[in-house]
């Protein structure tokens, strides 16, 4: 069910409440403490975009697979796109990419009850109808932008709901290796040459080969060598991206 509201702090705060169960989305037009990947606020235009966070309750899934839902969450949002005309792929680990601007911010965390996983909570920031953006926004796009056309949020939401129930169904069936490899052929970059920055500012060239089944980025170096990086560990170095 979709829970439609008008303004809180952040819809996956709202989302951690008993009330709210598996497949339920959590709708607000205007948070006033949004939160992004890396610690990043996210804010939004009330009546533009889609801010909202769903509700997974994975209990079948062990902890050590976790990557599989936002697998599945980073494919549906595809998927969405797709169905709107829009050729969307997929920047490691959760955003979503047209070209070299970004469309999707996604913050995903889970709780967990021993060795499986109890609950999953996706918030997700979807760049709708805006066109005008702020300019501290290093590389933003919306759908709006990106086909030259206005959207109606909720059928984007709608479409969004279907489509990501439809690979959770696919983590349910075990078809997790057949999800595994759509998410690589969707990844943004893949097999390409480009460079990425490590954590203390080196830059190294290497082609985007895919990623483990544990999250991480596998990166083939200049001199051959596979190297495989974890969240923080290595940055996508974008034009016009700091």
């Amino acid at each position: 069910m979709i829970y439609r509201i008008a303004e809180t702090t952040s819809t996956n705060d709202d989302a951690k409440r008993p009330e709210y169960r598996h497949g339920d989305i959590v709708w607000a037009e205007r948070q006033t403490a949004g939160r992004g990947q890396r610690g990043h606020s996210w804010t939004s235009p009330e009546g533009e975009n889609l801010t909202f966070t769903l509700v997974l309750e994975p209990v079948f899934l062990p902890v050590g697979e976790q990557f599989l839902l936002s697998e599945a969450v980073t494919l549906a949002l595809t998927d969405t796109f797709a169905a709107f005309g829009i050729d969307a792929r997929i920047k490691w680990t959760n955003d979503i990419y047209v070209g070299d601007k970004k469309l999707v911010g996604i913050l995903i965390e889970h709780s967990y009850s021993g060795p499986t996983l109890a609950r999953t909570i996706a918030g997700i920031g979807i760049n709708v109808n805006q066109r005008a953006f702020d300019p501290a926004l290093p590389n933003p796009v919306s759908m709006a932008v990106a086909s030259g056309r206005t959207f109606d949020r909720r059928e984007v939401l709608e479409s969004f709901h279907a489509c990501c129930m439809g690979r959770y169904d696919q983590l349910v069936r075990g078809e997790k290796a057949a999800l595994q490899e759509e998410y690589r052929k969707r990844m943004y970059r893949l097999g390409e040459t480009h460079p990425y920055r490590r954590p203390d500012g080196t830059l190294v060239e290497a082609v985007l080969e895919g990623v483990r089944p544990s999250g991480e980025l596998i990166l083939r170096h200049a001199d051959g060598t596979r190297h495989a990086y974890l969240f923080r560990e290595i940055e996508f170095v974008i034009a016009g991206k700091s």
